[in-house]
């Protein structure tokens, strides 16, 4: 019998044998689409953005060790809507993401860990992240309950920050190439979690939508697969 947690993951009939990885995990996972988009807006909550694949090691870790977790799960749940993507069925989500990424961090990795607003313009990223923090790094907790008190009472910063990075994005892929990573790193700096295996992307690749049609970013799409 499904107990009331599984019953709000909606992975379940997901094509993806990552995606459905995590259908039983405690957090309500959304696919990416605008079944997600709409509960972002009509909710009124920014959205955490994971990406990940099934042979990549940290994205086990951070499932077992952060995604698992109720703590970490409850606090998901409570301020922010979830999307799960599997990059090897979503390379184009994968892609404008991991530019963001680095333009907000200067690196980047899988699994991929992104904050945005209910549109899809990103303002926070990072990479594996612990439930707690460690090492004098912030967990995954500490940076949505942040973000949670931001969201409720500095909306603005975040929203700003996502209009810059949505823009510098933009300008990268249309051959403007930019470094925003110093332009970034005084606000991020509190919040960034540590980059695990960086592994750096083409952001000019980042426009090509499924079926290598050359596409807008995600923020623009209005649909799923």
């Amino acid at each position: 019998m499904r107990n009331d947690t599984a019953a709000e993951n909606r992975l379940q009939g997901e094509k993806s044998p990552y995606l459905r990885q995590h259908a039983q995990d405690p957090v309500h996972w959304y696919p990416w689409g605008r079944a997600a988009f709409h509960a972002a807006i009509t909710g009124d909550k920014p959205i955490l953005l994971s990406i990940g694949y099934s042979t990549c090691h940290w994205c086990h870790v951070m499932a077992r060790e952060t995604f698992r977790d109720p703590e970490a799960a409850g606090v998901i749940n409570r301020g922010f809507v979830a999307i799960k993507v599997d990059r090897e069925e979503r390379p184009d989500v994968d892609g404008v993401y991991m530019a963001a990424c680095q333009a907000l961090t200067g690196s980047g990795g899988w699994p991929l860990t992104i904050l945005m607003t209910p549109d899809q313009k990103p303002f926070w990223a990072g990479t594996y992240l612990p439930p707690r923090g460690e090492n004098g790094r912030p967990g995954l907790i500490e940076v949505l309950e942040e973000v949670e008190r931001l969201w409720r009472e500095d909306r603005h910063r975040l929203m700003e920050l996502g209009r810059q990075v949505t823009r510098r994005v933009a300008d990268c892929c249309t051959g403007r190439r930019r470094s925003c990573a110093a332009a970034m790193t005084r606000w991020t700096a509190a919040l960034a979690g540590p980059p695990s295996s960086p592994t750096r992307a083409s952001c000019c690749s980042c426009w090509t939508g499924p079926g290598g049609r050359r596409t807008g970013p995600p923020w623009t799409w209005r649909s799923g697969p």
